[in-house]
């Protein structure tokens, strides 16, 4: 060892030992036959740190390995499986506590200016508009104006199929998964504040649900 080594501190010496470099002025020792255009190549061992990471990689890719093959109680599958599973059971038990949030039973049409206003806001903002016209006389969708509904009117039935979606193949998305439900509750009332207006050009009655019922 000559005296260069020995003034050396003990994290250097760590750092050596980790690393494997050569010294500066040494390169001569670890010179290969290859010369590239003038570029010479050096035949540095790898470093300690990076062989120990790629066998524990190695290590540990086996055992995931083996893991996911299912020769254990770990699965991925499953273990989705099981978190839906808990999921649902947490969705259930939350509804279960709070029914005013999920509950229809006690579902009520607003009269009030400002939830009226606001059901008409979504009606717009929904574009509800698109297939029941502006005044909700009708179009590609049914007139809201009249008695005549072909899933049922008053406010727990409108409720229904703002959150539900209309019939299958129409066209009618189910507005549960994006909006609330007093927002929901809003624009039903709304539906039902337009019942005997005259729009412009009224669709012809459609559906034998007649409400309110004589």
């Amino acid at each position: 060892m000559n005296k260069k080594s020995e003034n050396i501190s003990g994290w250097q010496r760590f750092m050596k030992s980790m690393t494997k470099a050569n010294e500066i002025g040494k390169e001569e020792d670890v010179m290969l036959d290859h010369d590239y255009d003038g570029i010479r190549e050096l035949d540095n061992v790898l470093p300690p740190w990076w062989k120990a990471g790629f066998y524990i990689t190695v290590v540990i890719a086996v055992f995931y390995y083996i893991m996911v093959l299912g020769f254990s109680k770990y699965n991925q599958y499953d273990e989705l499986k099981d978190e839906l599973a808990d999921a649902k059971k947490e969705v259930e038990t939350y509804k279960s506590e709070h029914p005013e949030l999920f509950s229809v039973d006690n579902i009520t049409a607003f009269t009030d200016a400002d939830n009226i206003a606001k059901g008409k806001a979504l009606f717009t903002s929904k574009t509800c508009f698109a297939c029941h016209s502006a005044d909700l006389g009708g179009g590609i969708g049914p007139n809201l104006t009249d008695n005549h509904w072909i899933l049922g009117g008053g406010i727990k039935n409108i409720f229904h199929t703002i959150s539900k979606g209309g019939r299958p193949g129409k066209g009618m998305v189910a507005w549960e998964a994006s909006i609330t439900k007093i927002e929901r509750q809003q624009l039903a009332s709304y539906v039902i504040s337009m019942q005997g207006t005259t729009p412009a050009a009224p669709k012809a009655s459609q559906g034998d649900i007649i409400w309110p019922e004589n």
